[in-house]
């Protein structure tokens, strides 16, 4: 019964180890974005992006709709795209190259942060997202535009409901809820890590993926953690790498790799049915980026010398 308790121990202050990394990160750049979004900051960075829009083959207004989905989150980005009446005329193709660059380039301040933390520079982790969004969104609208693929006017599945309560308490209980539910997230992921190395499961899948992980340059070490962190999200793959790099299991320019690939790939699941939601196109949100990803990737990293044995 002793070895169980002391296990339970180890892990709970593993998990709570994670969690509070994370929330140190989270909770102020949480507040500062809010701030930002009362002041009207982000009319100013839409504003700026209007005229890069032409470039994807988007109508300016689409800047707004980028500038809150990069500088809050996804959710906040669908709101405002499906209240505009722009987004009633676009095609399916222009939709689905928005919302390939939302996928892209989202919740900038915090996910920027929790890869500064494990250890890779904030200024690089915006420059690799926002530059590589805006090639694979030039990419995408020159190959639809060329063919005239995907030009019929598109249909959003979803509408959300009006907020009612807009009040400061209201939008901090949601904060909260939402940090609850990456605890109890975390908690699972840890969990079921263990239950991988236990049960052998993270060699097969090592072994599965042993092809892609060395064409990026990536070792056996980091796949659970990019797994995850490509089909859940940044915030739990990112949070778990800086647990690993906190112990010394992963190299250096393992956990630059793998943070370089989560940055601009990750929650291939959660957010790919998101942008579906308002009509974006497969070969886009999903097929095209990560192939766009994994050829980025593997190109940086080799721009990074190995280390010598």
């Amino acid at each position: 019964m002793q070895p169980v308790i002391e296990w339970l121990g180890r892990l709970a202050k593993e998990i709570l180890g994670i969690t509070y990394d994370l929330f140190k990160l989270m909770i102020p750049v949480i507040i500062i974005v809010k701030m930002i979004e009362e002041m009207g900051g982000i009319g100013y960075i839409s504003a700026a992006l209007g005229p890069v829009m032409d470039l994807v083959g988007l109508p300016a207004s689409m800047g707004l709709v980028w500038a809150t989905t990069m500088i809050v989150n996804m959710y906040g980005g669908m709101i405002i795209f499906v209240s505009m009446p722009q987004a009633e005329t676009l095609s399916v193709a222009q939709v689905t190259v928005l919302g390939t660059m939302m996928l892209m380039a989202h919740s900038l301040p915090i996910e920027g942060r929790i890869s500064q933390k494990a250890g890779v520079g904030f200024l690089y982790t915006l420059a690799l997202r926002v530059i590589g969004a805006l090639v694979l969104g030039i990419i995408l609208h020159q190959i639809y535009s060329s063919g005239n693929y995907l030009s019929q006017t598109n249909t959003a599945l979803w509408t959300p409901a009006p907020v009612l309560d807009k009040s400061l308490e209201a939008w901090a209980m949601g904060q909260l809820w939402t940090l609850f539910q990456v605890f109890v997230i975390i908690a699972i992921l840890v969990v079921f890590l263990r239950a991988l190395k236990w049960s052998g499961i993270e060699k097969l899948l090592a072994k599965a993926l042993q092809t892609v992980l060395r064409f990026v340059g990536l070792s056996e070490r980091t796949t659970s953690i990019t797994i995850i962190g490509m089909t859940l999200g940044l915030t739990y793959g990112g949070g778990l790498l800086i647990n690993e790099a906190k112990k010394g299991n992963i190299s250096k320019r393992d956990i630059f790799g793998s943070m370089s690939l989560l940055s601009v790939c990750h929650s291939l699941i959660e957010d790919t049915l998101l942008i579906l939601l308002i009509g974006g196109d497969l070969t886009g949100i999903l097929y095209a980026r990560v192939l766009f990803a994994v050829l980025l990737i593997a190109a940086i990293m080799r721009l990074i010398p190995k280390p010598k044995n």
